[in-house]
């Protein structure tokens, strides 16, 4: 069994390695990156969320050259956001960020030809995912949570599928040592009364078993990393060859063998 260190060395080259395959080029004012087959799909359910007035999404400029351009949002992303959800305040406004987004995506008619960047899942009230809503992809101002980016992910799915999601890496559904290593949380976190804040915060969602569901939601990220790593995409393929689909997989153990975290 792989030791706290193993699996802290093991995420940080998996850290390595995305940044290696995501090259990011940060100006004044934009963001480019490398564009893929969903990146067309991205940037009109990004126009569309923008024309229902939404500023917490990015604004796409276009594509060239196998590059996509976004206008810059200001504030805390990627390592340097996961501080400004340990409060209350960040947590629930986090939740509500991805509320405003689901319900000004629910109405979207997708092009005829879609690509996704995840399968799609079915289920009730399903509505465009971002797929991928951990703290790191949202941009933080002041504890407060300001927009969503990095949408490669995007599929259709029901809403619980991005709050399950969420749910692991804001309660976070995870064991101590990683909440208070990777997390870099003060003290070990009541997860119970987090994922409470969070679903509370979001609102109006059926009543759901939240460990059942992040237990399956990190199922369904295991198993898309196995496909996407054995079509030889990286960083996915690098992350399975480091033990990935293991590590996915004892998460989801441990999530179920502490349902009592709930009370």
């Amino acid at each position: 069994m792989p030791t706290v260190t193993d699996e802290l060395e093991r995420l940080e080259r998996a850290a390595e390695a995305n940044a290696q395959h995501r090259v990011v080029e940060v100006g004044p004012e934009v963001v480019r990156r490398p564009a893929g087959p969903m990146t067309a799909t991205v940037h009109a359910y990004l126009r569309h969320l923008r024309s229902q007035g939404l500023t917490c999404v990015p604004e796409p400029i276009g594509v060239e050259d196998g590059v996509e351009t976004l206008r810059l949002i200001d504030g805390d992303s990627g390592g340097d956001g996961w501080a400004h959800q340990h409060t209350d305040a960040g947590l629930t406004s986090a939740a509500r960020l991805l509320r405003t987004i689901h319900d000004a995506g629910a109405g979207w008619t997708p092009p005829d030809d879609a690509v996704w960047g995840a399968p799609a899942v079915a289920g009730e009230d399903v509505v465009p995912c971002h797929g991928d809503p951990g703290p790191w992809n949202v941009v933080w101002r002041d504890q407060e949570a300001v927009a969503l980016i990095d949408w490669d992910f995007l599929h259709p799915g029901p809403r619980l599928d991005d709050v399950a999601y969420a749910l692991q890496w804001f309660a976070p559904w995870r064991t101590d040592e990683m909440a208070l290593e990777w997390h870099h949380f003060p003290r070990v976190p009541d997860r119970g009364a987090r994922s409470r804040a969070f679903v509370e915060a979001y609102g109006d969602l059926p009543s759901f078993d939240v460990v059942d569901e992040v237990a399956a939601r990190i199922r369904r990220t295991a198993d898309l990393a196995r496909s996407l790593a054995e079509r030889g995409q990286e960083p996915q393929r690098t992350w399975v060859a480091d033990g990935a689909l293991e590590s996915y997989e004892r998460e989801a153990v441990w999530v179920e063998q502490h349902r009592h975290l709930l009370d």
